[in-house]
């Protein structure tokens, strides 16, 4: 592998998205694979400082555009630090969520506009784009009863938003996979664990 590969898990709460990453990293760890796993928001310590502001669930009265903002300064932090030194060496960068999160929560289910949110994030992060992003589609209505049924998941202020907002934010990453079909590969999260991570592995493993 030449140069680095940036591939990004996209999905709705309870998608499974981490999981299949963590087993996607054990795997690349066996294959000998230049890698790092890495997360949004956070990612870094100045990071992590703001998702914890971001995620934690005291902070009700937290204004759409303020958390947008917080998204992007945190992106912005975890590009600089973490994404780019990373991809410069070659690596392969898998991260649990990414610029799309923010155009699919803020954009559209927070209404702000999928372009606002955009254009905030082309400047927190010079343009760039993720090389390729898997989209994890599930039934909200699944998602959150997974979430429900795991007592040891962090449960987060995302995660007491009401149904509405998770069925916005699924339509949302659809519309996504029309505006960026070169990057986007829909996984079935509604498949086994295995057979969910074995789609992921062979859409990376086509880009290596």
């Amino acid at each position: 592998m030449k140069q680095g590969l940036f591939v990004t898990f996209e999905g709705g709460e309870g998608s499974g998205k981490s999981s299949c990453l963590a087993r996607l990293a054990t795997r690349f760890e066996k294959e000998g694979v230049s890698f790092i796993k890495t997360r949004e928001p956070g990612g870094t310590p100045i990071a992590e400082e703001i998702r914890n502001v971001i995620l934690d669930k005291k902070n009700t009265k937290m204004d759409p555009r303020t958390e947008a903002l917080l998204y992007a300064a945190s992106r912005r932090q975890h590009l600089v630090e973490k994404i780019w030194p990373a991809l410069k060496e070659g690596k392969l960068v898998l991260c649990d969520r990414f610029l799309d999160s923010s155009l699919a929560y803020q954009g559209v289910a927070r209404g702000l506009g999928i372009d606002n949110v955009l254009n905030v994030n082309l400047f927190a992060t010079e343009g760039s784009y993720p090389d390729l992003t898997l989209f994890f589609d599930l039934d909200p209505k699944i998602g959150l009863a997974r979430i429900a049924a795991n007592e040891q998941r962090e449960v987060n202020r995302l995660d007491l938003e009401k149904l509405e907002f998770h069925e916005k934010v699924r339509a949302a990453f659809q519309t996504l996979m029309d505006r960026y079909p070169e990057r986007f590969v829909k996984i079935d999260a509604s498949k086994s664990p295995e057979e969910v991570a074995e789609a992921a592995y062979q859409a990376i493993h086509s880009r290596l």
